[in-house]
């Protein structure tokens, strides 16, 4: 069988997802052979750049006209209808490639590639199955197009909003959850963790997210939980964001907290599993990762769309709690953390939330709509 993942970088959750999807078939299923290709910089590294920098700019700089366009295409408009116009001009750009490899499973793990390939689809240039894996906690009507075989779906309670506003069939629709890669699945020894760190094996430790934030918003919510009376430590992650990196370097010689600063990582679960709370936005693939390890998660910062969704689900499932800025954001976490029982309810939360087969799930649906297709 060849499985051909077709993902883009609007964000980094659409890669991490089908990297998850790719590293899971290699390890663990011999007879497949995959591959992953960049849809965006198939097409053309112009149109790459416009479309991942443009999703930047509008999330970091005018989020507010972000959430606007988010809502408008998630109903009929004028803008909505552009989407499938785009597909149509680009979407000859990835044939070549995709019949060069000839699938029998295309996955695609963002909205205008499924798009796309939907419409070669509809085109008879492409007659691989489509599967969709929707990489947020609230359904979007860009994701939907009608040569998509199934869904993926990070949640039970995005079913019922594709079937009666989306007009997605409910036998295609799995709520299988987000791909993560295995590793955040796997239990581990916290404290011999703690150890390996160097930090407190006995003592909460708060696990901050920052790579994503803005320098300012950051160190202001940093400075806000540091100085509560409590005793913890913080682990800081600040990815490939070196300016916020040196930023906190200057801020830790004077806080009053054990900290540990760690610039760009490849064992996020690491982190992730020492913690007993982590402070992050709530981007789709993060959100995964964190409930993967059944760690509740405190959001800040959510971009209207998305991450808006994203964070409404984890509180509407007491896996979460949101943070202001200032006093708010104090307040909140103070509050968590002399709540012992409130924070064990939200891990028990996370650990019900339980989606580790989430891959091996829709490596059977493979097989079975193959099958059927295979019959027909």
């Amino acid at each position: 069988m060849k499985i051909l993942l077709l993902t883009a970088a609007t964000g980094g959750g659409h890669i991490r997802a089908a990297a998850a999807i790719e590293k899971h078939l290699r390890d663990n299923c011999p007879g497949i052979e995959v591959k992953t290709e960049d849809a965006f910089k198939t097409i053309s590294s112009i149109f790459d750049k416009t479309i991942c920098d443009g999703y930047h700019f509008l999330a970091t700089k005018a989020p507010k006209m972000f959430g606007k366009l988010y809502e408008s295409t998630n109903q009929e408009s004028h803008f909505a209808s552009l989407v499938p116009k785009l597909s149509g001009i680009f979407r000859r750009r990835l044939l070549p490639s995709i019949l060069e490899f000839d699938p029998d499973v295309i996955i695609t793990t963002h909205p205008f590639v499924t798009e796309m390939i939907s419409c070669l689809k509809e085109d008879g240039k492409v007659s691989a199955l489509l599967l969709c894996v929707m990489t947020d906690y609230g359904p979007h009507k860009s994701w939907v197009s009608p040569a998509v075989d199934a869904y993926i779906v990070s949640n039970e309670d995005m079913m019922e909003t594709m079937v009666r506003h989306m007009g997605v069939p409910r036998e295609k629709i799995f709520p299988f959850g987000i791909p993560v890669h295995d590793v955040f699945f796997e239990k581990a020894d916290r404290q011999a963790i703690l150890r390996e760190l160097g930090l407190d094996e006995n003592r909460m430790t708060i696990l901050i997210m920052a790579g994503s934030f803005g320098v300012n918003n950051i160190l202001s919510v940093f400075r806000e939980i540091t100085a509560l009376p409590q005793d913890f430590q913080m682990i800081i992650i600040t990815g490939r964001n070196e300016k916020l990196y040196h930023a906190f370097e200057e801020e830790l010689p004077s806080c009053p907290k054990s900290c540990k600063l760690v610039y760009f990582t490849k064992e996020v679960e690491k982190y992730m599993k020492a913690a007993n709370l982590i402070v992050t936005k709530p981007g789709g693939l993060t959100v995964s990762e964190a409930l993967a390890c059944n760690i509740p998660l405190a959001v800040f910062d959510a971009i209207p769309g998305q991450e808006e969704d994203n964070a409404n689900f984890l509180m509407n499932h007491g896996m979460a709690v949101r943070i202001g800025k200032g006093d708010s954001c104090a307040a909140t976490i103070q509050s968590l953390l002399e709540d012992e029982e409130k924070l064990e309810e939200m891990k028990r939360s996370c650990e019900k939330f339980d989606k580790s087969q989430s891959i091996p799930n829709m490596l059977d649906l493979i097989q079975y709509l193959l099958k059927k297709k295979g019959e027909a």
